[in-house]
């Protein structure tokens, strides 16, 4: 599947079919000056034109595999990432708001982690040794192709939690995880980072930050962040995700 660079969706590429243009045009509304949208992170990358967008068009096994290869190839793009902030190119991954619909944010969570799941079936690259394997425990995060991956989870569901809706389809904004410790890690700067998102948040969703927010490197769990509640609740019961056995 190809990657659509963030120039493509705003020229109108040929390339696209009218719904991935129109859900990728409400994304980048989003985030487009004038916003006060909180992610400033997500602000610069949108003003650089770095956003990249692959688009799935249901739930259907063909579906999920073209989102997997769309997955797979922007794990290795980004393998030959600089390590300048400037540079770093998140991936939005947008469904078919046709397609895959819910009405609630949990059911729009559920759809989530069963797209995750099916591509950590399909992943033919071992679990990272040094990731935990229990998604309840600290240090354990979404892994592809061997690279630990950082899933935000935004749907059209949420009313309350406005930071977490994107437009009228699910979204996946998929990042390398590891590129969240350079920028917001756990240490002074990062923790003023934090802070500063934090402020927004609360001032954009008109409620504070959800408690779910932490830091991987301080050990917080990390699936709760994928998707979070309309209310500042923490998540109950346990991940749905699920290791497959490793030969």
């Amino acid at each position: 599947m190809t990657l659509f660079p963030q120039i493509e969706i705003e020229t109108g590429s040929d390339r696209l079919a009218a719904w991935e243009r129109e859900a990728a045009l409400r994304l980048l509304e989003r985030l487009q000056m004038p916003t006060n949208f909180p992610c400033f992170f997500s602000q610069n990358a949108c003003r650089r034109g770095r956003i990249l967008f692959a688009f799935v068009g249901g739930l259907e096994a063909e579906d999920l595999a073209r989102g997997s290869a769309a997955l797979s190839a922007y794990v290795e793009r980004s393998r030959n990432w600089d390590g300048d902030v400037a540079t770093a190119e998140p991936l939005a991954m947008i469904f078919h708001p046709e397609t895959v619909a819910a009405d609630s944010v949990e059911a729009y969570h559920e759809i989530g982690w069963r797209v995750l799941q099916a591509w950590h079936e399909r992943d033919g690259a071992p679990w990272p040794s040094e990731v935990s394997r229990l998604p309840s425990s600290p240090f354990w995060t979404m892994c592809f192709a061997g690279l630990q991956l950082f899933v935000n989870m935004s749907n059209p569901a949420h009313r309350v939690r406005r930071s977490r809706n994107l437009g009228p389809s699910l979204a996946f904004i998929i990042n390398p995880r590891e590129r969240f410790d350079i920028v917001a890690g756990d240490n002074p700067r990062g923790h003023a980072v934090r802070e500063r998102l934090r402020r927004r948040i609360h001032a954009y969703d008109g409620l504070p930050h959800s408690p779910a927010l932490g830091s991987y490197e301080a050990g917080d769990i990390e699936w709760w962040q994928y998707g979070l509640a309309e209310t500042n609740a923490l998540p109950a019961g346990t991940c749905p995700f699920k290791m497959r056995s490793e030969p």
